[in-house]
């Protein structure tokens, strides 16, 4: 695949609609694809965030480990962003995600990532309205998984 059909792949992630062509073409550059086979582990809960993953194709599930075990928290796919809170909150991941079926992504180092927000604010706010998105379903989860057990 050409930096140019990477940029074409970029274009097409909602996050990245109004980045103007030539920054794509730099972050399209300065990243790495990666292939995942199924089951295979793109990052672990814990693990240091010094990247953030844009799914190219495939899917992949979102795994929180608790005391009684893991749950399924999300699964994403084409298009979606996945390990961003680590490097905006400077904390380490805060799930697992592992491959469900054959998965490529790009690879974004955090330092790309932070240079491309403090050039783009609209981008930065369209982060905080993801990020805003999951609080509210993961709270939304919560309050059903306190009334079900309170029954």
């Amino acid at each position: 695949m050409t930096l140019k059909d990477e940029v074409e792949l970029l274009r097409r992630v909602p996050l990245f609609a109004g980045i103007e062509p030539a920054k794509l073409k730099l972050l399209a550059f300065s990243s790495r694809r990666l292939r995942f086979q199924p089951g295979e582990v793109v990052f672990r809960q814990g693990d240091t965030g010094d990247a953030a993953y844009v799914v190219l194709s495939g899917s992949a599930d979102v795994i929180v480990d608790t005391p009684a075990g893991e749950i399924h928290v999300a699964t994403i796919a084409s298009n979606d962003i996945v390990g961003e809170i680590s490097i905006l909150c400077d904390v380490t991941r805060t799930a697992t995600v592992r491959a469900h079926g054959a998965l490529e992504v790009l690879r974004i180092q955090k330092d790309d990532f932070l240079r491309l927000l403090e050039g783009f604010p609209s981008l930065a706010l369209k982060i905080i309205k993801v990020l805003a998105d999951r609080l509210a379903d993961t709270t939304a989860e919560l309050i059903d998984a306190r009334s079900v057990r309170r029954s």
